[in-house]
């Protein structure tokens, strides 16, 4: 018996379906980012925009994860354009910190129809990705002035990275639960 899209989907539920797309996307990105670092022989820059790649894929099946939790409907969606073709490393590290404003603007968002739609177990589920956001942004901006500071000294980027270990923190206890296990 095939399962058949569960009708009438509010409006939360439209926007998370949205977000599961946004996340894959994000983490599609940042490989083509750390991609990039690779083949400029940057491993610390590389490698964190690997964790970072793994972080988003963990989001979107989060976003899934609660679908399926809460007997809603999921379709795993293709992903939207990657950009792969980049100036230099300030430009890399803008466009990586644009990314996550734009998801924080969507979390918000979601949050806003929850509230609207006075479904308190979306709103409190919504919660956990906002402070994430606030983290993420903090961690880009920081990035991104480590990278305007050291003047085009790529070695600087990379000792700092490697010293300060930036984004290697294991996934947050209450990270709600992810569709297949974490990566």
């Amino acid at each position: 018996m095939a399962l058949t899209k569960k009708e009438p989907r509010s409006k939360f539920y439209e926007l998370l379906q949205a977000q599961v797309h946004n996340e894959f996307n994000a983490s599609q990105q940042y490989i083509a980012l750390a991609v990039w670092f690779d083949n400029e022989d940057l491993p610390q820059l590389a490698k964190h925009f690997y964790k970072q790649s793994v972080e988003e894929r963990n989001h979107a099946m989060a976003l899934v994860q609660y679908m399926l939790d809460t007997d809603h409907h999921v379709e795993i969606p293709g992903t939207g354009e990657v950009r792969n073709e980049f100036s230099g490393v300030v430009d890399l590290i803008e466009l990586a910190l644009a990314q996550e404003k734009e998801v924080a603007a969507d979390i918000q968002t979601l949050a806003k129809a929850a509230r609207a739609e006075e479904d308190f177990m979306a709103e409190q589920f919504v919660q956990w990705f906002l402070a994430e956001q606030v983290e993420e942004i903090s961690q880009m901006t920081t990035l991104l002035n480590v990278v305007k500071r050291a003047n085009g000294n790529l070695f600087d980027i990379e000792a700092h990275l490697h010293r300060e270990s930036v984004g290697d923190s294991a996934p947050s206890a209450n990270m709600p639960p992810v569709a297949g296990g974490a990566l």
